[in-house]
């Protein structure tokens, strides 16, 4: 696996770690931000949360079919 690779691969980890957290446990992110309480805040924590679990399994899949594919980088 080559470098840019294996970049890839860590922020899709990275990503999808962090949307996984903020979707299942808005709450927990919202305290860490410092947002108010309220109806808003628990939707954009949780669309937030959602994009970014999105951007973890489309990079990281782009990076597992880029391997198997037998792609050079």
């Amino acid at each position: 696996m080559t470098r840019s690779l294996a970049l890839m691969a860590g922020i899709a980890g990275a990503a999808g770690a962090a949307g996984l957290a903020t979707l299942v446990r808005p709450a927990l992110a919202r305290r860490a931000f410092g947002l108010p309480e309220g109806e808003a805040a628990t939707y954009a924590l949780r669309i937030a949360g959602m994009m970014l679990l999105a951007l973890g399994l489309f990079l990281g899949g782009f990076a597992a079919v880029f391997t198997l594919a037998g792609g050079t980088a």
